[in-house]
């Protein structure tokens, strides 16, 4: 299977200010092939034309991501799951959300829902926490929402990410030695540029924008990556860089939000695509990048970014994001000699982007 293409929904333009549809036109004119479909993107075509109905918006969507030849590689994110110290939660979840999610996904036309590591802050009111770090308890939860996904006719598959924020599970070893104990074969890992190096290598806080140690902790990252990984377990990837800051992410930064980890603030506004320096990218994608590819990864790969950049009212901004993310990709491409199935002259000659901006899909 060769690589292909994809981007999130989410990394088009903010839910709420550029709709869903308009973003799947974007993507589809830049010659994307596939899109993480997040949940609030579907939530909010519901609530803005079917009365709040997700069933009916998931099969508007599916009709258009057919027309547009678009696959959705998956419904995210399933999260603030595993660990959860309120045991009534963690019950209503699988019994309420995790069965409406089945019927949306299988409308979508996917079998893949992911799962973020969590991050749910404490309680507000008592300032306990409201998740263990007991991996126990994280591994009988997934092994349980992975058992319910096996039931399924067809099966559902869940693909599990390290945030580099998360509360207990913050970086792909820690993932690892999860996705190994629930041992299903639908419970896979997500590996991702960012997540992987804003946690090993990166530290917003920091004035110099780097953890201690931090080329030779990922070099050594990298290097368990390639030895313990099953490619097999690989179910998707994800290529971003992110933004080094010009000072440090404390208090008097603009991104602070109290109460909330600063990788968490930085992933939020200061993504950028693979390749652009001239926008302050810093992290080594293409090492990280490289690793994966080691494995022998073939399939999609997603570029999944967060920016203020976002939140920018222009109708232009998915166009934007969908062309940077393009040129991204080519790069990759070219950097990595990676087979997509399209001759190399293509990727390096051919614009399927029309030189005016189209018109924005009205609702």
């Amino acid at each position: 299977m060769p690589n292909r293409l994809g981007i999130a929904s989410m990394s088009l333009g903010q839910p709420g200010i550029h709709d869903l549809p308009s973003k799947l036109e974007q993507a589809s004119r830049h010659g994307y092939e596939g899109m993480e479909l997040f949940f609030d993107d579907l939530d909010h075509l519901a609530k803005l034309r079917f009365n709040g109905d997700h069933v009916a918006a998931a099969y508007h969507i599916s009709q258009l991501c057919n027309s547009l030849h678009i696959s959705i590689i998956c419904l995210q994110p399933f999260w603030h799951y595993e660990g959860l110290l309120d045991r009534t939660e963690h019950a209503r979840l699988l019994s309420a959300k995790l069965p409406k999610w089945f019927e949306l996904a299988r409308i979508l036309g996917t079998d893949l829902i992911q799962i973020p590591s969590n991050f749910l802050p404490a309680d507000p009111q008592t300032g306990k926490p409201r998740t263990t770090g007991d991996k126990s308890v994280i591994v009988s939860d997934l092994r349980e929402i992975a058992d319910l996904g096996l039931q399924q006719s067809p099966p559902f598959r869940f693909v599990y990410e390290a945030l580099a924020w998360g509360n207990h599970i913050n970086t792909w070893e820690d993932s690892w030695e999860i996705i190994e104990r629930v041992n299903r074969p639908n419970f896979g890992i997500c590996l991702d540029t960012f997540n992987i190096a804003g946690r090993v290598y990166a530290d917003p806080s920091s004035p110099t924008g780097k953890a201690p140690n931090a080329d030779a902790d990922l070099q050594a990252s990298l290097t368990r990556l390639r030895s313990r990984v099953d490619l097999s377990k690989v179910f998707y990837i994800q290529i971003v860089d992110g933004e080094r800051l010009s000072a440090p992410l404390d208090e008097s930064h603009p991104f602070y939000v109290k109460g909330q980890p600063a990788r968490m603030n930085w992933s939020r506004n200061a993504r950028l695509f693979a390749f652009e320096e001239d926008r302050g990218g810093y992290l080594p994608v293409l090492d990280v990048a490289r690793a994966f590819f080691d494995l022998g990864f073939e399939g999609w790969v997603s570029l999944e970014l967060f920016s203020r950049t976002l939140a920018d009212p222009d109708p232009s901004t998915p166009h934007n994001h969908a062309k940077r993310g393009l040129e991204s990709w080519k790069k990759l491409v070219s950097a990595l000699q990676l087979d997509t199935g399209v001759p190399a002259s293509v990727h390096s000659s051919h614009n399927p982007v029309p030189s005016s901006l189209p018109v924005q899909h009205r609702l």
